[in-house]
């Protein structure tokens, strides 16, 4: 298959800086992308970029489509611009990879579905948690059987984009939610700064219960931002997956593997070569994408995303991850929210209908930027970082 043009939308700071790296790697081989434009609002931003990575800036999504052409676009927008991003690509015959979260709703998640399905474009969403190196190696070494049958899980995720975590923690156990049981509430924190708000004094923390079909239950707690680190842990008959460590044995006679990460050097550049456990025999995740000159962990994510994606439209096959499996993560996250309103009450999935959350998050959508079913209109929106979710959920 030939190359396929692929454009940046939210070509700012972070993620998009991240993304436009990876890309400029895969536009040196032959027969993978063209990096070919980028499109960002901030006039000051737009210019840093298309001189750092040697492409043309547009100002909006409709100018990019238009003059650069592209085949795929890799939207790293603020959340709430999905709805508007994935749309207005899909309507034109172009292919759409998508930041986290999906959509600000399920609701608004099965739209986009339906409307890259009815246009026949390729829809991937860029959960990397679980492609993470560290990751893949923990998925080795389950199925290698080193901790037995996983019994139980436990999860922590510290900064509220905790779809994050429910796509690690699940992508583990392999199965699929059944039901959930959830709390939450508001406290008083220290004042700190956050990029969204100049001073914040309430935070919230989310505790729930999450059952799986396969009979894993996982324990899922979402503090308020501070000191805690992200942490999710699989509990097995013969061990436990810790981290970025496996114990065997029980809890006096046991060893312990921590990970141990190797590098290499390729073309100059420092990357990642493998990381490991010395179990005998050892267990190791290879760097697949070294040629490549794949730095680390998470752009081993970055590229598997991408090489896949190009794989998936070259054959008219399935993404490795895709929105569907996305909306699971955010339906969780309502599950927990509905079943405290509920009066702290089981709540099963799939929901059955939407739940009064998400209800005030689109109407939130429609007040601040406009119709979701014009995507079109909302090309010159003012959508903000953070997001309806942020606003009404306190969520990222």
């Amino acid at each position: 298959m030939s190359k396929l043009r692929i454009a940046m939308v939210g070509a700012g700071t972070g993620r998009g800086q991240s993304w436009m790296s990876t890309l400029a790697k895969l536009s040196e081989p032959d027969e993978l992308y063209e990096f070919c434009g980028l499109c960002e609002v901030v006039p000051e931003k737009r210019q840093a970029s298309a001189e750092k990575w040697g492409v043309p800036g547009y100002a909006n999504l409709l100018e990019l489509l238009d003059e650069a052409g592209p085949e795929v676009i890799l939207n790293g927008a603020p959340p709430d611009a999905n709805v508007m991003a994935v749309q207005v690509a899909a309507r034109r015959g172009v292919h759409v990879i998508t930041e986290i979260p999906v959509a600000p709703t399920c609701g608004l998640a099965d739209k986009l579905i339906e409307v890259c399905a009815e246009h026949q474009v390729v829809f991937e969403v860029t959960e990397q948690v679980w492609r993470w190196a560290v990751e893949r190696l923990k998925r080795k070494i389950l199925k290698a059987g080193l901790i037995g049958t996983v019994q139980h899980a436990r999860m922590m995720y510290t900064n509220k984009a905790d779809y994050h975590g429910i796509n690690g923690v699940r992508m583990l156990i392999g199965a699929k939610p059944n039901r959930v049981l959830g709390y939450t509430q508001e406290v008083a924190v220290p004042p700190f700064k956050h990029y969204v708000d100049p001073l914040r004094t309430r935070d919230r923390w989310d505790h729930a219960v999450i059952e799986f079909d396969n009979g894993v239950t996982c324990l899922y707690e979402s503090p308020p931002r501070g000191r805690l680190r992200r942490t999710w842990q699989l509990e097995g008959d013969l061990g436990q997956l810790m981290d970025d460590r496996l114990f065997l044995g029980n809890e006096s006679d046991y060893r312990e593997y921590p990970f141990l990460t190797e590098t290499t050097e390729v073309d100059g550049t420092i990357v990642l070569d493998h990381i490991r456990v010395e179990t005998d025999p050892p267990v190791v995740f290879e760097n697949p994408y070294k040629q490549y000159r794949c730095a680390d962990g998470d752009e081993v994510a970055r590229m598997e995303i991408l090489l896949a994606f190009h794989a998936a439209v070259g054959s008219g096959g399935q993404v490795v991850y895709g929105p569907r499996n996305a909306r699971t993560d955010i339906e969780i996250l309502f599950a927990l929210r509905e079943s405290h309103d509920r009066g702290n009450v089981w709540v099963d999935l799939p929901l059955a209908e939407p739940t009064g959350l998400e209800r005030r998050i689109e109407a939130d959508f429609h007040s601040r930027y406009g119709d979701p079913d014009d995507p079109d209109s909302l090309v010159n929106a003012a959508f903000r970082q953070g997001g309806t979710r942020y606003a009404l959920a306190n969520w990222e």
